[in-house]
């Protein structure tokens, strides 16, 4: 079979954060472009994209136990390709090939232009092989062509492509790639590179384009989102422009600095009534010698001052954050002063994490009698997790009895019931057909537990509604 008449059936499946789920899109409009039909199971691909995180080890070792189990379909058919993508992929590197024998293609987020050609590559090593004798190879392990694909391009941001994306009332639009910030636990600026930003125009394009196919909600998307420019249009002027796309209802961005968090920002928040009122403001950390050692560049009363402005300027918004605990050197009293911090600042939600050690990063320099014990980190995090939990849920519980406007998004869990989000980031069930996904609708929040709302729709509130 020759190369133009070999079947293309391509899987991606992606781990990791919202910038990962958007590159998985591009991947996939990519090579929908150079004739690939995306297929939804890896048994119907020929060839399987395993699209990585690296901020975490866990996230790590969870994608190589995924890439052995994919590498049993070579059993079946030995042709399939399989290649690893993504921030691990660049992390890890020629280490990947050595360690995973059976992965064809490793590439990295800068080479996805390349992608159609890498594979072709990889296809055409195969078919030669099977013009030879291929005597002694067994199926499952390494045949054919292996590639690694893991150079930065500076300019490379992907202008001009398109995504493939999910149908859904909601999109991601990516504004910005890499990062300049060298948080000293972080693996992201080593696996992304420095930052690219977007000609403004061009996400202004892609944002029309996307409400003229019935998406009304759009969450522009960067490492530091909020300290896009581009050619002297600042992240706050594009913020605008975007919000007042006609057709456009909510417009959100994540994840933003602390930083660039400015008075310009936060009135072009308060002032474009499409902009939801919700900001995610990663703190990492409550105690200042913490926040220095993480190369933060900011303290917890600069922080303060910021989540201030943004109450002062919008009372009813939402507040989320991240948090590390057990970062090198962290003390039990530092650890103290960030849950004074979560007691402070009172978060409508913290996703929490304990210190991962990402080789490569300056963290993972320090010295090892910095480093605090798993067990006491463990401990730590789930102290975290309980303070976390108990300001949401008094938060919540104080919000039962609200109508709030809705946007569907999807089916829930039980039978005859959806969910949707609020504007301010809640996530509501209640009863509903799921042929109403990208409605909206105003309803009655009744009760909550603790993370999530159960609700009727104004129109209907005597109707029993379970979470």
């Amino acid at each position: 079979m020759s190369r133009s008449s070999a079947p293309k059936r391509a899987y991606v499946e992606t781990y990791g954060c919202q910038m990962n789920i958007s590159d998985g899109e591009l991947m996939e409009g990519i090579l929908a472009e150079r004739g690939y039909s995306i297929v939804r199971r890896p048994e119907d691909a020929d060839v399987v994209l395993v699209n990585t995180c690296a901020i975490r080890e866990h996230a790590e070792q969870r994608v190589l136990g995924r890439v052995a189990q994919l590498n049993g379909l070579k059993s079946e058919r030995p042709d399939l390709v399989i290649g690893v993508t993504g921030c691990m992929a660049q992390r890890m590197g020629e280490t990947l090939v050595r360690e995973a024998p059976y992965v064809d293609l490793v590439m990295g987020p800068d080479g996805y232009r390349s992608l159609p050609d890498a594979l072709e590559r990889v296809r055409s090593g195969y078919a030669t092989e099977r013009l030879g004798s291929g005597a002694g190879r067994r199926p499952g392990r390494r045949r054919g062509a292996q590639l690694t694909v893991l150079d930065f391009h500076p300019s490379e941001n992907y202008e001009g492509l398109e995504q493939r994306r999910t149908a859904g009332p909601s999109a991601w639009v990516p504004i910005q790639r890499g990062c300049d910030h060298r948080c000293t636990f972080c693996i992201v600026p080593y696996v992304r590179g420095p930052e690219k930003n977007r000609s403004s125009a061009e996400v202004l394009a892609e944002v029309q384009a996307i409400v003229e196919r019935g998406v009304s909600e759009v969450t522009l998307l960067g490492q530091t989102v909020n300290s896009y420019s581009w050619q002297g249009v600042s992240f706050a002027e594009l913020l605008r422009s975007v919000a007042r796309v006609p057709g456009v209802r909510r417009v959100r961005f994540t994840s933003p600095h602390p930083n660039d968090v400015t008075p310009e920002l936060v009135e072009v928040m308060a002032e474009e009534p499409a902009i939801c009122e919700h900001l995610h403001l990663p703190a990492q950390s409550g105690n200042d010698r913490t926040l220095k050692r993480m190369l933060r560049r900011y303290t917890v009363g600069t922080f303060l001052d910021k989540v201030e402005m943004v109450r002062a300027a919008i009372p009813d918004i939402a507040l989320s954050t991240d948090i590390i605990v057990a970062f090198p050197g962290e003390t039990e009293a530092e650890f103290r002063d960030t849950l004074e911090l979560m007691r402070t600042v009172r978060f409508d939600e913290a996703y929490t994490y304990k210190y991962s050690l990402r080789d490569g990063t300056p963290a993972a320099r320090l010295p090892e009698t910095d480093f605090v014990p798993p067990d006491e980190a463990q401990v730590r995090l789930e102290e975290l997790i309980e303070v976390s939990r108990t300001i949401q849920a008094e938060i919540n519980e104080a919000e039962v009895g609200r109508v709030e406007e809705v946007l569907i998004e999807k089916a829930a869990r039980h039978e005859g019931q959806i969910l949707g989000r609020t504007r301010r980031n809640k996530v509501v069930v209640f009863d509903g057909d799921t042929e109403r996904v990208g409605e909206y609708t105003a309803v009655e929040l009744e009760r909550t537990t603790g993370a999530t709302f159960a609700g009727s729709e104004a129109s209907a509130r005597s109707v029993p509604v379970s979470v």
